[in-house]
C-alpha cells in the first residue's frame, strides 16, 4: 500500500518515497484516517491523533547494526519516523544526550541504580528539539512557509531555532510575564514573531489553535500535532541503546503531557520490533498547583478537571489543561505506573541536590522528576534494586533568575589584609550545609 499526503496549502502530492506504511487514529473514538491530510484533532470527536505503522514492515528495514553505525542523533532511528524524503531532513543533530549514573545521589536515596538522562544536551537546551525536528521537517514537506505554537518557553525557542534553520517564518504566543527569560532570549533572537496572550498557558494555546484553524497556511507545532510528538519517542530508543533494555522505572515531569505518552509509545515500538522483552513502569510528575492529571489518577477519574489558575515556580510545566492529558493516562496504567505532584520547595531542593552532587543543572520544571523520586522512595512505591531512569528535560540557564531568588547567596565581602579568608570560607559552607 503507498498513502499520500495531499497538503491543503499548495494541492500538491507528496509521494511516500521511504514506503513507510502509517495513518493517522484518533486515540478516543478509533476512527482511521488512511488519506493522510493536515490534521491536528479527529474530525469527528476532537479527539487527539496518533500515528500507527505496519510494525512488521519496518522491521523487516531495520537493522541495529546499521542504526549502532550511524551517528548517535535522533536521526538514526529514522525507519521509525513518518518522514517520506530523508534527503530533505530539517536538522540541527538534535538527540544522542548522555544516560549519566548518579552514584552519589544513589547513596543519598539508598537507592542501587539511577540514571539522569540530560535532555538539557539538546541543541536549544531542551527535549522539545526531537518534536521539532521531526514536526519541522513534516511543515516542510507539506509545503508550508509558516509555523506556531504556544509556549511557556522551551517549544518557542526550539520552534523559532528550527524554522531559521529550515528558512520558515514563525509565529509564538506566550502567556504574559509567565516565560523564563532564558526561554524569550532564545524565541527573540532566532527571529521569532512574539505576540503575548494576556492569561496563561491554556489561553495561549486556544489561541493559537484558533489562529491555526483561520489561516490554514500556518502549522501548527504544539504536541496537539501528532508528527511533533513521534519524535520525542526517540528518548526511549536511546535509553534502549544505552542500556540494551529497558529500565525498570522512567521518572519525568508532565506538563502538557505529551512527553510521557511518546516515550511510552517509542518503549511499546521496540517491543513490538523484539528488540526488548521488559517494559517499564511510566511515573509522572507534575507541580502541586498544576497537578491535574496527578488528580485524575489518584481518584480514578476518567476526565481531569483542569486546574483554572495554576501556579508553580516550574514555568515550564505550569499548566492547568494539558491537551494530551489522556494520553497520559492511558501510558501510566497500561504501563502500571503512577503520577504523583511535588512542591515548589521539593523541586528547589531537588534542583540543588542534583547539580551539588552530580554536577547537573537543570531548570525547575526538570528538578521535579527528582523531587519526585525522592518522595516515592519515601512512601516506599519503589524498590531498592530497580533500575530507575530520571528524564530532566531542560538545562538550567532556560532560567537562572530562579537560582538568583532561591539560592540565599549571602555574598560575604572581607578585606583580603585584614580577614581570615579560611573564616569566611568556613561560614560559607556553614550556611550551604544548612539550606540542603
Amino acid at each position: 500500500m503507498l498513502l499520500f499526503i495531499r497538503s491543503t496549502v499548495n494541492g500538491s502530492y507528496w509521494g511516500i518515497m521511504n514506503q513507510l506504511e502509517y495513518y493517522l487514529e484518533c486515540v478516543d473514538c478509533g476512527i482511521k484516517y488512511q488519506s493522510i491530510e493536515v490534521l491536528y484533532i479527529c474530525k469527528k470527536c476532537e479527539g487527539l491523533l496518533d500515528i500507527k505503522y505496519d510494525y512488521e514492515k519496518i522491521a523487516e528495514k531495520i537493522s541495529v547494526k546499521t542504526w549502532q553505525n550511524r551517528p548517535f542523533t535522533l536521526w538514526r532511528y529514522r525507519e521509525i519516523f513518518p518522514v517520506e524524503d530523508y534527503s530533505n531532513i530539517i536538522t540541527l543533530n538534535e538527540g544522542g544526550t548522555s544516560l549519566q549514573k548518579c552514584e552519589r545521589l544513589e547513596k543519598i536515596l539508598n537507592l542501587g541504580n539511577i540514571c539522569v538522562k540530560n535532555e538539557g544536551e539538546n541543541p536549544t537546551g531542551s527535549f522539545k528539539d526531537r518534536g521539532m525536528t521531526v514536526g519541522i521537517t513534516k511543515a516542510i514537506e507539506l509545503g508550508f512557509h509558516t509555523v506556531a505554537c504556544a509556549s511557556t518557553g522551551n517549544t518557542s525557542a526550539s520552534l523559532a531555532a528550527y524554522a531559521a534553520r529550515a528558512g520558515l517564518r514563525s509565529i509564538v504566543l506566550i502567556p504574559s510575564g509567565k516565560i523564563a527569560l532564558g526561554k524569550l532570549t532564545q524565541a527573540i533572537i532566532h527571529g521569532a514573531h512574539i505576540v503575548q496572550i494576556k492569561g496563561n498557558f491554556d489561553e495561549a494555546l486556544r489561541a493559537v489553535f484558533q489562529l491555526t484553524q483561520s489561516n490554514p497556511n500556518i502549522y501548527l507545532l504544539n504536541s496537539v500535532n501528532p508528527y511533533r510528538i513521534e519524535g520525542q519517542k526517540s528518548i526511549a530508543y536511546e535509553i534502549y541503546t544505552q542500556l540494551g533494555n529497558a529500565p525498570d522505572n522512567i521518572l519525568l515531569p508532565v506538563g502538557n503531557a505529551g512527553n510521557i505518552s511518546a516515550i511510552w509509545k517509542g518503549f511499546v515500538e521496540l517491543q513490538k520490533l523484539d528488540l526488548i522483552t521488559n517494559l517499564p513502569h511510566m511515573i509522572g510528575i507534575q507541580a502541586e498547583n498544576a497537578a491535574p492529571i496527578v488528580t485524575a489518577f489518584k481518584k480514578r477519574r476518567e476526565n481531569i478537571r483542569p486546574t483554572l489558575h495554576p501556579e508553580t515556580i516550574a514555568t515550564a510545566i505550569r499548566i492547568g489543561s494539558p491537551i494530551s492529558w489522556k494520553k497520559a493516562l492511558n501510558a501510566v496504567y497500561d504501563s502500571k505506573g503512577f503520577m504523583e505532584k511535588v512542591t515548589d520547595d521539593e523541586i528547589i531542593s531537588a534542583q540543588q541536590l542534583l547539580a551539588r552532587q552530580e554536577g547537573i543543572f537543570v531548570e525547575p520544571a526538570s528538578a521535579a522528576s527528582i523531587a519526585g523520586l525522592k518522595k516515592i522512595v519515601d512512601m516506599n512505591l519503589i524498590e531498592k534494586d530497580d533500575k530507575t531512569v530520571c528524564i530532566v528535560t531542560g538545562h538550567g540557564l532556560k532560567d537562572p533568575d530562579i537560582v538568583i531568588k532561591t539560592s540565599n547567596l549571602n555574598l560575604i565581602e572581607i578585606d583580603p589584609l585584614q580577614d581570615s579568608i579560611a573564616n569566611a570560607l568556613e561560614q560559607k559552607t556553614i550556611a550551604m550545609e544548612r539550606s540542603l
